[in-house]
């Protein structure tokens, strides 16, 4: 992985950059390696040290994390990089404690650029690394009420030398070999010991609670358009979506919602999307607009790149763009 310093260079004396692990300890929240590796070169192609990101625009930064998911992360991280060049010299915190004052660190990436950047002796536990512990230690509580008995399992083994080489191997396990189903256990280095897999019932563990259904909301966005442009708005900084461009939207609660502008307006279809906590059914309609708007702003279609949008909206733009003008 792009952000790693294998145990060799570290050896050699080369560190871990702060700055890179911190974004890619970000990027991986609820994200997989697979996903991020692109987004992680950009950035640090784009911005290579925390002092150019704290000095981009917000709407540039946000138009690079469009994809991703999960967008109040991108707002944390401009807000966490001013802090680290206003309040401590464009460096970041060397300690647990120092990264935890910063907006938008919380235990688990304090701990992990705490451990894999400065190596202090700080207990990394994201999702592979409880699984690792449920099942080395049988732990039959299901999560998320786990949670606090296994990092305390975990906290017991991590060493107080090269505790971040040790993050990071825990951390690969579950992702390699311990993984969610078909655990490869007859390769793992510690199968011997692990409790779960002595009684056969790995592959059981952890256990979960059981999630409620997602609901399903509905609503609708308008892609309005005239003379080569388009109509775009960027929604409020707070909330779903908050702070990116998108098409006008209503407010995706059933409710319905008046149209940007008058116009012989159009249903080009339906797109779905799952966000974390329910999905939603858009409308897509879309219409020449020859009066003003009443919010929202015209983007000629030379500026414009879909590839800014969130996921949902690139779903209705792929949608109605053959409708657009030429």
């Amino acid at each position: 992985m792009p952000w790693r310093v294998s145990p060799q260079d570290r050896a050699a004396g080369v560190r871990p950059d702060p700055y890179r692990v911190w974004l890619s300890e970000v990027m991986l929240q609820q994200t997989t390696v697979a996903a991020v590796k692109e987004y992680f070169h950009r950035f640090t192609a784009r911005w290579p040290t925390v002092m150019d990101l704290a000095a981009a625009k917000d709407a540039e930064v946000m138009g690079e994390w469009a994809g991703l998911g999960y967008y109040a992360r991108a707002r944390n991280l401009l807000k966490c990089a001013r802090a680290v060049v206003a309040d401590h010299g464009g460096q970041f915190p060397a300690t647990r404690a120092g990264l935890l004052t910063l907006p938008g660190i919380g235990p688990y990436t304090a701990s992990a650029i705490a451990a894999i950047a400065h190596d202090e002796r700080a207990t990394v536990v994201d999702g592979n690394v409880e699984r690792v512990m449920a099942r080395l230690y049988r732990v039959e509580t299901p999560l998320p009420t786990a949670k606090p008995e296994l990092t305390a399992l975990a906290e017991t083994l991590t060493p107080a030398q090269r505790a971040g080489d040790y993050a990071q191997a825990v951390m690969d396990l579950g992702a390699t070999i311990c993984t969610p189903r078909k655990p490869a256990c007859g390769i793992c280095p510690v199968n011997t010991a692990c409790l779960a897999r002595l009684a056969g019932v790995q592959a059981d563990l952890p256990r979960k609670l059981q999630k409620a259904e997602k609901p399903v909301r509905r609503g609708t966005v308008w892609l309005g358009h005239r003379d080569g442009a388009v109509l775009l708005e960027r929604r409020p900084e707070r909330g779903l979506l908050g702070g990116m461009l998108g098409l006008p939207g209503d407010g995706w609660d059933g409710a319905g919602g008046p149209a940007p502008a008058p116009a012989d307006w159009q249903k080009l279809g339906e797109v779905r999307h799952t966000f974390t906590h329910f999905h939603l059914i858009l409308a897509v309609m879309a219409a020449r607009i020859d009066g003003p708007a009443s919010r929202g702003e015209w983007v000629a279609r030379h500026r414009f790149r879909p590839a800014d949008l969130p996921t949902v909206m690139r779903k209705a733009w792929d949608i109605a763009r053959d409708r657009l003008e030429a």
